[in-house]
């Protein structure tokens, strides 16, 4: 090949970060390559919008036909956002026979194989790398570099914002709105952050983790999501004390053909790698049955980080290209998914309530877990400062989700609890 043509779709954040590696690092990434890389075009919104990077004005388009339809473009790059009008600009550029390389999470969560199915029939490849924790390369350790292994649990931060409003109120006495105005003063929260601290974006990467970890059709619909919104100080307080930190953390395990994913406030030993994980930066660690337990670490999200995720993405389409090999490289989903029941979901819970300061209070609370085959591991009780009541902080030993969840139940209706405060899954102890 003699060069290959690229057409970039957006000129955001990524698109910039993907444009200055191009034009920067031209020699060096055509001898990784193999042959030079021309970008053709760019769709844009607005030509006439100022921008740091500056293009010949021929280069930019605000007709996506100009890119989609280009018999001169050999690989598209999607960087513009969105789901339903790229699904239908990726699906027109593979019937186009162009290869696709996104770093849409979102599009990948919902519409993932779909999109890979038509990139098969039509002998096109489609990568993804950047929709998952920025510019770790995690999607290609699963693919190539574990491939060999049996995954069989990932527990991930992927999700910088609220990472970074959890490491703040760690370390200092702040609640979740004060820390939540100063990530979105730096940048590191959106205006509207409802995706980020609700969980939503942490779990459409889960699901393309997990499609690629286990090759189950997992979708958003299959994630039991929980955000950061409600944890409070006094949460983290007495996980401290207790010897944990709370973390918002992505996690799915296959177990007897059974899968289970979930993104919730998590309670890890202090002692664990994915506790020790600060403010933006991302984590995923994997427990394969041979290699053991591994983790991947780095930014998360960023211009360059990214860019890089997507410019290596590129750098493999156009090797295949050489070899002839396109479209070999689809992952697509081979087993049946089957979502595991409450019964089989095994973990142990922190729960943080309120106690009458009462004669016999503290046997009846502890009375009704015996009951229900709930043990205690660790539990921690200081008196309110209304002198009437007590606060309770509790770790409980491993138990399955459906049995706590009617313990949490019966609690609230025991006469001697004022109020249950919070409950969150604990993990990390194996």
């Amino acid at each position: 090949m003699d060069q290959v043509s690229v057409g970039l779709l957006g000129f955001g954040t990524v698109g910039s970060g993907v444009v200055h590696l191009l034009l920067q690092e031209q020699e060096q990434l055509g001898e990784r390559a193999g042959c030079p890389i021309h970008l053709e075009k760019v769709l844009v919104r607005d030509k006439e919008k100022l921008r740091k990077i500056k293009l010949d004005d021929d280069r930019f388009t605000v007709d996506a036909s100009d890119v989609l339809d280009n018999p001169n473009i050999d690989i598209v790059i999607e960087v513009m956002g969105g789901i339903e009008e790229t699904r239908q600009h990726i699906h027109r550029a593979l019937r186009n026979k162009k290869h696709v390389i996104t770093a849409n999470k979102d599009l990948m969560a919902v519409y993932g194989s779909e999109l890979l199915e038509a990139a098969s029939d039509n002998g096109c490849d489609l990568y993804y790398e950047a929709s998952v924790a920025g510019g770790i390369p995690i999607l290609r350790s699963l693919t190539d570099g574990l491939a060999a292994d049996r995954i069989q649990k990932m527990m991930g931060i992927v999700n910088g914002t609220t990472n970074y409003i959890l490491s703040k109120m760690n370390r200092e006495p702040v609640t979740y709105e004060e820390v939540l105005k100063e990530a979105q003063a730096l940048g590191f929260a959106e205006a509207d952050p409802t995706s980020d601290v609700e969980g939503l974006d942490a779990a459409r990467k889960m699901v393309i983790l997990s499609h690629l970890a286990y090759s189950v059709p997992v979708n958003l619909e299959d994630v039991s999501i929980e955000g950061i919104t409600e944890v409070a100080q006094k949460d983290i307080l007495y996980s401290k004390k207790l010897g944990y930190a709370i973390k918002l953390i992505g996690i799915a395990e296959l177990d007897n053909q059974m899968i289970d994913i979930s993104v919730q406030p998590t309670l890890l030993p202090e002692r664990h790698p994915l506790a020790s994980v600060e403010n933006e930066y991302n984590a995923v660690y994997v427990y394969g049955e041979s290699v053991g337990e591994t983790m991947f670490y780095g930014p998360g999200a960023g211009e360059l980080p990214t860019a890089i995720a997507v410019v290596s993405d590129l750098i493999s389409v156009v090797k295949n290209m050489y070899h002839g090999t396109c479209g070999d490289h689809i992952f697509l989903p081979r087993r049946e998914k089957i979502c595991k029941p409450d019964e089989a979901i095994k973990t142990q819970y922190f729960i943080r309530l309120h106690l009458k300061d009462e004669p016999g209070a503290f046997s009846k609370m502890t009375d009704l877990f015996k009951k229900q085959g709930v043990s205690l591991e660790k539990l921690i009780q200081e008196p309110l400062d209304d002198h009437q009541s007590a606060e309770v902080a509790i770790i409980t030993h491993e138990t399955n989700k459906k049995m706590f969840e009617e313990t949490y139940h019966l609690l609230k209706d025991l006469d001697v609890i004022e109020d249950i405060k919070s409950y969150y899954r604990v993990e990390g102890m194996k």
